[in-house]
């Protein structure tokens, strides 16, 4: 008798876990996160217009989202290009492929998708964070380098106004259990930090930009020559400089609460630690740890991923900064850790977050007109150039002071906020 009802015990305890790795939120929901992304996010906070060509990149496993984002679309008059990717075929393809496999670039096919779009919207929804772990990271590093092109093109419509772009989460089993909560726990992450439990989540939307320009004006009018950050865990300087100015609440990303500029790499001096693990490329990186002397990452170790947290730095100016940002807590609902940067880099919590990335730098953060610029010109003021652009977080305790042009310092981010 007692073996049946260990049985029965048993087949109840995997029914459980069944039903919690398949909830999906209401379609009321759905279909405000759809809304938010289509009529607020795009066209950097003003949303799609009538006969635009919006692509929408989802995996299979993320149907309902493809769903609301095509009805979304068409009722605000504008051309759905659905493109649903399937999920689990990047460890084969990175297994059998061969290097001209991965290096394969069809120009004139991602060129002309690349003239025909005004828009995207990008689902994150991972069924293994941990896909690619066992893939050479060579190979990985092989097939992202080979798109540059694309991402280049799409970059130089932006910086024209001619194309935005925005990211989204799909709340997944293997990321909610990867942090321990439930797949509905971690949607009400979701849930709250998107403001889709608000009855209208576009007005909130709105406040929060409104606060961001508040912050990013009064910073771009102090002119700040470098800020120092000091914490526990960082002693670094970081030059910004009179040609760059801050930029956020842009609607890409959603959620975004962070405040950020692409510094002149060549003046970050010091050393940082990040006790935020980075999920990247289907592998995990934790406690990494960089110091950098005259902008040149000269020291660089992780206590898991150091092979591929190596891999990515041997890139192509990837041993360089191409951003520096600060979130304030204010802002934030998100309270725990998502395994996925789009949230982690904008967690709020006690000391807000902090997070710096290596590689391509923001040309939409120089103060002029970013098209009237030249490629020698981007790189005579320490814009960076690169195929890589990974961001690390910190959330431990920092200070942020600004040093003028006049030498004055003004300390800008304390506990978590800002305090200009």
């Amino acid at each position: 008798m007692t073996f049946y009802l260990q049985k029965f015990a048993n087949a109840c305890k995997i029914d459980k876990q069944t039903m919690s790795d398949s909830y999906t939120p209401p379609q009321n929901i759905i279909d405000k996160y759809a809304h938010v992304l289509v009529n607020f996010a795009l066209n950097s906070g003003t949303g799609v217009k009538r006969g635009e060509v919006v692509q929408c990149i989802v995996p299979d496993v993320a149907k309902p989202m493809a769903l609301a984002l095509q009805n979304t679309l068409l009722k605000a008059g504008a051309h759905p290009v659905i493109r649903l990717i399937p999920s689990g075929f990047d460890r084969d393809f990175y297994n059998l492929a061969s290097d001209e496999q991965l290096g394969f670039f069809p120009r004139k096919f991602l060129k002309a998708r690349a003239d025909l779009i005004d828009h995207q919207i990008g689902i994150i929804a991972e069924s293994d964070p941990m896909e690619l772990s066992e893939v050479d990271p060579r190979k990985i590093m092989l097939m992202r380098n080979s798109q540059k092109p694309y991402r280049d093109w799409l970059v130089t419509k932006e910086n024209r106004n001619l194309f935005t772009w925005t990211l989204a989460l799909w709340g997944m089993p293997a990321k909610a259990k990867e942090v321990g909560l439930s797949l509905e726990d971690y949607w009400q992450q979701i849930i709250k930090a998107c403001f889709l439990d608000e009855a209208d989540p576009v007005a909130k939307w709105r406040e929060v930009f409104t606060m961001q320009e508040d912050i990013k004006k009064k910073l771009n009018d102090m002119r700040i020559q470098y800020v120092i950050v000091k914490g526990e865990d960082v002693d670094l300087t970081v030059k910004i400089g009179a040609d760059r100015i801050w930029q956020g609440g842009s609607g890409r990303n959603i959620p975004s609460f962070e405040i950020f500029t692409s510094p002149d790499w060549r003046g970050v001096d010091g050393w940082i630690r990040f006790n935020e693990p980075l999920y990247r490329y289907g592998n995990v990186i934790r406690d990494i740890y960089l110091r950098v002397e005259h902008g040149l990452i000269v020291e660089a170790k992780a206590k898991t991923g150091n092979k591929f947290l190596q891999a990515m730095l041997e890139t192509k100016n990837a041993n360089k900064f191409g951003e520096f940002s600060m979130t304030d807590k204010r802002m934030s609902h998100i309270t725990h850790p998502m395994a996925e940067t789009l949230f982690d880099e904008n967690i709020g919590g006690r000391f807000g977050n902090s997070h710096l990335a290596i590689g391509m730098a923001y040309k939409d953060c120089y103060r002029g007109n970013p098209d009237a610029v030249k490629a020698n010109q981007w790189k005579a003021m320490g814009f960076n150039d690169s195929a890589e652009h990974t961001d690390m977080m910190t959330t431990t305790d920092r200070s942020v002071t600004a040093v003028l042009a006049d030498g004055k310092e003004v300390l800008i981010y304390e506990d978590g906020q800002f305090v200009v």
